[in-house]
């Protein structure tokens, strides 16, 4: 079995990546791809589900799994957990599925330590005016809740540098083309295709 490749894909809140990421997962035809559900303590959101869109939990059970080493990483995020289950993600990579995994720069820096074979997309907005005005539009967060958002994105976004990608969400199909370019890339490396074809390269190198 090919193991499957862990894509960590960050961005500055509504910069677009949670959409492209459920778009992707919609239009990858030729590989099996799903999205990390990762483990919050914060409240569900309007249209939201357990074990759909995030796995909801108290501080109480989020800490307990904190002293169980069952997170890759986790990380507080405006008086909020999030946490990334390990058994998770390892399951469904050694069943040869590829994970997208939807964590700020604190938490890709993580797991690129732990799981340096990982690939990492960071995604920019082509504005801060247009990145509020998603922010606005979209009617999840209150007003103190965006302002706070927008005074941390410059810090945010400069360490797009530490990742592998970076895609400009300006306009939506093209970065979700982009994005769909880079997973095709990856399973075409050489790493990657060595494996999932070592029986054929085996013979075609028999002398």
């Amino acid at each position: 079995m090919t193991p499957g490749i862990l894509f960590i894909v960050s961005a500055p809140s509504g910069a677009g990546k949670s959409s492209l990421i459920k778009a992707l997962c919609k239009t990858q035809a030729l590989y099996n791809t799903q999205i990390s559900i990762s483990h919050t303590t914060r409240k569900k959101r309007p249209g939201e589900s357990h074990g759909e869109h995030y796995y909801f939990v108290n501080h109480n059970q989020f800490q307990n799994m904190i002293h169980q080493k069952k997170f890759l990483e986790y990380a507080k995020v405006f008086g909020n957990y999030y946490g990334t289950s390990r058994q998770n993600i390892t399951n469904k990579l050694q069943k040869g599925i590829n994970i997208f995994l939807d964590i700020d720069w604190q938490g890709a820096r993580k797991i690129r330590r732990i799981m340096p074979t990982s690939r990492s997309i960071f995604i920019l907005p082509p504005s801060k005016d247009e990145l509020k005005r998603r922010l606005y539009k979209r009617d999840q967060d209150s007003i103190t809740v965006i302002t706070q958002r927008m005074t941390q994105v410059i810090d945010e976004m400069k360490h797009y540098t530490e990742y592998h990608y970076l895609i400009i969400n300006e306009n939506f199909d093209r970065a979700l083309i982009d994005l769909q370019a880079i997973i095709r890339s990856e399973n075409l490396s050489v790493h990657h295709q060595a494996i999932h074809h070592s029986s054929l390269i085996r013979k075609l190198l028999e002398s």
